[in-house]
Parts: C-alpha cells; structure tokens; sequence
C-alpha cells in the first residue's frame, strides 16, 4: 500500500523520475542496507536525470538536426584534423560557455556538418540550446519571414538559441539582402551566444563573397572573433569508406555528412 501512494504522490508533484525509479531504488535499499538518507540521494538523483533527459529530447526535436550524428561516432581510424584531447574538449561545451564561435573548415566529404551536428546533440544533452540551419535554407525563410511581416521575430527566434549552426557557409556569392540579414543575425547574437559555420571556404576568403566590403568585414569580423577554427583534413570521408561497402549497398546520407 505504501509504494502505491509513494507512487501516486510522486505523479501528482510531477516527480516523474522518482515515479520511474521508486521501486527499484526500494529494492536496492533493503539488499545494500541503504540508509534514508543515501535512499533519498538516490531517487532525487533520478528525478535530476529524468529532467536533464526530457529536456535533451525536447532541444534535440526543436534543433532539426539532419541526422542522428554524436561525437561517439567519430571514426578516428583515419586522421582527419581532430585528436582525441580536442574532441574531448568539445564534449564539455566549453565554447558555448565562453560564448565562442566554432569554424570547422574542411572540403567536401571530411565530415563539417557530421562534426557539427554531433557537437550540437551534445550540446542539446547539456541543457544548450541550439538549432541547426543550412544557410541557403536559412534565406529562404527569411524571404517567407518578410512576406508574412514576421522578419523581426524570426531574427529574435535565431537569436534567442544559445548555439545556431550554419551549415554549408559560402556556397555561392551572397546578395546585399541576404549580408544585411547576417549581419542583423549576427550583429544581434554578438558575444551573448556562439555560432558554429560548416564551410569549404578558408574565412581569408569569406569577404569575396559579399558585394559590399563595409558589410562583409562586419559579417566576417563576428564571426571570427572570438572562434576557434577546426580544420579537417584527409579527404573524402564517404570516399574512404566506399569500398568497403557490400555490392549495390549505398552509404548512409544520414550517418557520414559532409
């Protein structure tokens, strides 16, 4: 009787994680000879991680990453630019903290927006939130923002997340329209959040792709300062793998990015 109301007490305060784990933690108490004290440690313990849990999930569903890609997946079979230190140090979200922006540089194939999504999963697991935007997509909704007289609100919705990713920066030459619209977004998210930007381009030469030299040198100037750059290398990471497939089997878009 007394583990039904523990249970229906814990449901009605929401305490979902203690609801979960009551009765093993019960169950472990009376075999270890747990006291009350370490007993109540361990299911508020529970409740914590239910939390941190719900709320990873929900960051996670909210940042309309690509893929499933984590830091776990990294294949360091091949030297790729990034030591083990450096991806551990990735994993604890310093950066963010510092409100540091993240330039991972590389061409095609090397695995940028794996990277970059794998840093924002893990990002999302530590309570940061972020939300990953290819940049061709990003003008897009910029143009449907404005035709719905909503511009100013998409750039506060851009602004509000702890951690945006750009993916795929300096495709193509940019229009004055779309570097007036990076320049609001990143003029906005100065030093009060971090960018990461997936690009092919070497930011030496991120000011040719705007039309106006004022406007790219702002553009560039904060995206630049302060960053840390990771610089991929070693080729073509689907490329690698290619042969090892079986015959007529093609590799997962969703697992290996560019």
């Amino acid at each position: 009787m007394i583990h039904d109301q523990m249970r229906n007490l814990a449901h009605q305060l929401r305490l979902f994680g203690v609801h979960r784990s009551f009765e093993a933690r019960m169950n472990q108490a009376a075999a270890e000879g747990l006291s009350h004290l370490e007993f109540l440690r361990l299911v508020l313990e529970d409740e914590v991680l239910q939390r941190k849990e719900r709320v990873a999930k929900t960051l996670t569903t909210r940042a309309k990453f690509r893929s499933a890609a984590d830091l776990e997946d990294w294949d360091q079979t091949f030297d790729r630019g990034l030591t083990k230190a450096k991806l551990r140090e990735l994993a604890t979200s310093g950066f963010a903290q510092s409100n540091e922006n993240l330039l991972i540089l590389g061409k095609t194939g090397e695995g940028k927006t794996h990277l970059a999504v794998s840093i924002g999963r893990r990002l999302c697991a530590e309570s940061i939130s972020t939300l990953f935007v290819p940049v061709n997509f990003l003008f897009e909704e910029v143009l449907a923002a404005k035709a719905a007289g909503k511009y100013l609100a998409y750039v506060k919705r851009l602004s509000g997340v702890r951690v945006l990713i750009l993916d795929d920066f300096g495709l193509r030459n940019y229009t004055h329209e779309e570097a007036n619209v990076l320049v609001d977004l990143l003029e906005d998210r100065h030093r009060k959040g971090s960018v990461i930007v997936t690009s092919q381009v070497d930011p030496r030469g991120w000011s040719k792709l705007f039309e106006d030299p004022v406007i790219a040198e702002a553009i560039v100037n904060r995206l630049e300062h302060p960053s840390q750059r990771l610089n991929l290398k070693g080729g073509s990471y689907r490329e690698k793998l290619q042969p090892a497939l079986p015959a007529g089997k093609k590799l997962d878009g969703e697992k290996v990015l560019s």
